[in-house]
């Protein structure tokens, strides 16, 4: 089992900034994949942003330019960093990561933005 513990949400107005941080129980050394991903009230989970250990990145058409995800390998920990907010960014955002076919999640971190 591998835990994930996010954290960094919060309130913030249209046009501000929030970073969310994901630390892993376990080494990501051997991760294939680790991401984020968002769910809005009624609506599904989408991916926001994901990383590769080797450093491939893919967003989502609608953070483009203004999301950007990193690793810090030695605290086995996965960034998001969310610039020029947006009302329809609030949603719940959830970690990810994938060591080949097994997949885990966090519990998911509240991120609410204001007009």
């Amino acid at each position: 089992q591998v835990q994930l513990v996010e954290s960094g949400g919060g309130l913030v107005q249209a046009g501000g900034s929030l970073r969310l941080s994901c630390a892993a129980s376990r080494s990501i050394f051997s991760m294939s994949k680790m991401g984020w991903y968002r769910q809005a009230p009624g609506k599904q989970r989408d991916l926001v942003a994901s990383i590769t250990w080797g450093g491939v990145t893919n967003y989502a058409d609608s953070v483009k330019g203004r999301f950007t995800i990193s690793l810090d390998s030695n605290k086995n920990t996965v960034y998001l960093q969310m610039n020029s907010l947006k009302p329809e960014d609030t949603a719940v955002y959830y970690c990810n990561v994938q060591y080949g076919r097994d997949g885990y999640w966090g519990q998911g971190t509240q991120v609410t933005v204001s007009a």
